[in-house]
């Protein structure tokens, strides 16, 4: 009885140094944003200073290209984000409701393929974006977004799925329902948590990622994190409050997003994890 404060207190602890190392470099990055230029890397740092705004009317005046890669980010997103969930609620529904050597053998392919390293990707992608007249589009990063999380999305669907009575499927079917009406009036709202989560993992993702828009964009298509590459590989030297105000304001939509997806999130983590 006696260890168990101890115990509690351990968790408490853990908890605590989880949280500082994880928000420290973000309370960091926004904080730098607001502070004048000479104080940013001043050792120790000053907890007490005056905030400015001065860099982010820098970054409006001299990188307003950020702004339209921030938008370019949003559509990417959010396009890459229902392609994803749609296909995952229907790879995830046929996963849970059939069986057979098949269905089980592409479920090791789906996890063979997340595995590969998108870098080896990119090659044999070049001239099918070409062929497709998609390089350098929107539509394109989404697909390809889209596509690697369908593996993941599809585990995290079925995981749910498999929670729901296959009696409300033969119900469905008595009331003359098929399949697809089954899986959208039926299925995907008791599923809708699990969609959420799979949502939050594709928004994260598709928000922050470099490699592909790096290498498929070039003007038209360009997203947030290519602009903050050319903030730091600017010939002029690095503005670092630019940079940090530019990081800020990528970066807190996401993070709220996520904060308020939280318990989405852990339920997709989680699902099935007691299942028994």
């Amino acid at each position: 009885m006696r260890s168990r404060p101890l115990v509690a207190l351990g968790k408490a602890c853990a908890v605590a140094l989880i949280l500082v190392w994880s928000l420290a470099p973000i309370a960091l990055i926004v904080s730098a944003s607001f502070k004048p230029e000479r104080e940013i890397f001043a050792f120790p740092p000053r907890l007490g200073f005056t905030p400015t705004l001065t860099h982010y009317a820098a970054l409006w005046e001299r990188w307003p290209d950020f702004f339209t890669a921030l938008f370019n980010s949003l559509i990417v997103t959010v396009m890459a984000t229902i392609l994803a969930v749609a296909a995952s609620l229907c790879s995830g529904y046929a996963y849970s409701r059939f069986r057979g050597r098949f269905v089980e053998g592409s479920a090791l392919f789906l996890i063979a393929v997340r595995l590969i390293p998108p870098i080896v990707c990119t090659l044999p992608l070049f001239p099918a974006a070409n062929a497709l007249g998609l390089q350098d589009t929107h539509v394109w990063l989404a697909i390809l977004y889209a596509t690697f999380f369908v593996s993941l999305g599809t585990f995290v669907m079925r995981a749910f799925i498999d929670q729901i009575p296959r009696e409300l499927d033969e119900a469905a079917a008595v009331d003359g329902a098929g399949r697809l009406r089954t899986l959208v009036r039926v299925i995907a709202p008791l599923a809708a948590q699990g969609m959420l989560a799979v949502a939050v993992f594709v928004i994260v993702y598709a928000w922050n990622e470099f490699l592909f828009a790096f290498i498929f964009t070039s003007t038209r298509a360009r997203t947030a994190p290519l602009v903050l590459a050319e903030i730091v590989g600017n010939f002029d030297g690095v503005e670092w409050g630019v940079l940090f105000a530019a990081t800020s304001v990528q970066l807190l939509p996401v993070l709220a997003f996520v904060w308020l997806m939280q318990k989405h999130l852990v339920a997709g983590l989680t699902a099935g994890a007691t299942k028994g």
